[in-house]
């Protein structure tokens, strides 16, 4: 029989996750507007030598050396090449204006684009066409992965990424580290068919990210440690590798964490939280609104990932997870469980609370959920899905239960922008249009730049 529970509880579960973002939505990211910056000053990289289709490293660092105490560098409308990566650091209440094409040329590792020390600062596209194309493919054909990140941000706060698009990435497309106070949305993030090419990477505070699509075979958007108070909601994970969290090795510290509106399609998981022994804490996480269709996991909790090598310590500690409403299908309910939660022995999971979990298979009747050393707090007679309740918090071996008719309104929407294919790992990737939907039913919170 699948377990249905209260309009109240979720209603409980609903509240927590508002709980936790209401102070992110709407009130992170730049302290001064674009116009207010214009009138200061506007540097186009054109009045500092910067022309199409050459290199224009040289014109994008004078313009933000005129620029970098209050102004707006603009790259405009236009195809450009990068042969020497851009530091540009100690900006403040500044801009860059992305509306031109900017494509690697140069082949050293690093970051192409490295905003670091910075303050009220705020990437943008006036047209949501502006993007960065890696071309990491003519690194992968050769079999490596050890070019430039496209973007990263390093000690920035107060500011905002909005409508561009990084694509193809030689290594991680966009890395957010040690940030604060900041706002990510509507991207298009496109990348081969490989591990270590990241979509989007936070271990920051203060982070909300919204209406993005990535397509990927390694991270959709994910938090890592340590990370405090992120707010990730209208997520589009186009055949990628899916949300998560982790790696997690040793002295985590994650706390109050919201994934909501999370659609995910032909990917390796919706949802993975990743270890391997390690130790410190994750806590107060809330994954709720999630559809999925034919990936390979669904929600999975793997504290022995064999990918990772073994990290010294018990186990990180996880407690207060709220999993509620999903649905939609996994690949093969046998193959692999759309409910996988498996704890440290070390350090069982407490309060993993599931509710309106209504995930099916694609293939075949049948389908499992496992769990190891995981606790709910939502008490029942029999284990909730496969997990133990009770005060006792000892360890368990893996308890699987077996479901052999689909649950009632498992059935989820799909959008018209979903992959049929990837883009494989040694091929030119085009720059994709940004859609016009990151979640079945929704608009973006924010419009589009340019009505796209």
């Amino acid at each position: 029989m699948f377990l249905k529970y209260s309009a109240a509880a979720v209603a409980a579960l609903h509240a927590l996750a508002l709980a936790q973002s209401v102070d992110l939505a709407g009130n992170v990211g730049p302290l001064t507007s674009i116009e207010d910056k214009k009138a200061i000053k506007t540097c186009d990289i054109a009045d500092y030598g910067g022309k199409a289709n050459s290199d224009i490293s040289a014109a994008i660092n004078d313009a933000f050396a005129a620029c970098k105490t209050g102004g707006v560098v603009v790259i405009p409308s236009g195809n450009y090449n990068l042969e020497n990566w851009v530091d540009l650091k100690n900006g403040k209440a500044w801009a860059l204006q992305l509306d031109g094409i900017i494509t690697r040329t140069g082949t050293d590792g690093g970051n192409m684009i490295f905003i670091e020390h910075s303050s009220d600062f705020e990437l943008f596209s006036t047209t949501a066409k502006g993007a960065v194309q890696g071309h990491g493919y003519e690194f992968h054909k050769d079999g490596s992965i050890s070019g430039p990140r496209l973007l990263r941000m390093y000690k920035v706060s107060n500011f905002s990424v909005h409508d561009i698009a990084l694509v193809d990435s030689p290594s991680f497309h966009f890395s957010l580290d040690t940030c604060d106070n900041g706002e990510v949305y509507n991207m298009a993030i496109r990348g081969g068919q490989h591990g270590g090419l990241d979509g989007i990477d936070v271990w920051s505070e203060r982070i909300w990210i919204h209406d993005v699509m990535v397509t990927n075979k390694d991270e959709c958007v994910t938090v890592k440690s340590p990370a405090k108070d992120i707010l990730v909601e209208n997520i589009y994970c186009n055949w990628s590798g899916g949300c998560a969290m982790g790696s997690l090795g040793q002295d985590v510290n994650v706390t109050d964490i919201t994934y909501r509106n999370i659609y995910t399609v032909g990917s390796n998981q919706m949802y993975m939280i990743k270890s391997n022994g390690g130790s410190g804490q994750v806590s107060n996480v809330v994954l709720e609104n999630f559809i999925g269709h034919s990936n390979a996991y669904s929600m999975n909790i793997e504290q022995y990932w064999e990918s990772m090598d073994p990290v010294d310590g018990d186990g990180v500690q996880l407690s207060n997870i709220k999993i509620n409403n999903w649905t939609g299908t996994a690949a093969d309910g046998m193959q692999r469980g759309p409910l996988q939660i498996k704890c440290a022995d070390g350090a069982p999971c407490t309060g993993v609370d599931v509710t309106d979990f209504n995930m099916w298979t694609d293939k075949g009747d049948t389908q499992f959920y496992s769990c190891r050393s995981a606790y709910t707090n939502l008490r029942r007679a029999e284990p909730l899905y496969c997990m133990n309740g009770g005060e006792s918090k000892t360890e368990y071996a893996v308890t699987t239960r077996t479901v052999t008719s689909a649950p009632t309104g498992y059935e989820a929407p799909k959008l018209a922008d979903d992959l049929e294919e990837d883009f494989g790992f040694t091929v030119s990737i085009p720059v994709p249009a940004m859609p016009t939907s990151f979640f079945p039913g929704s608009a973006p919170i924010k419009a589009v730049a340019g009505g796209s």
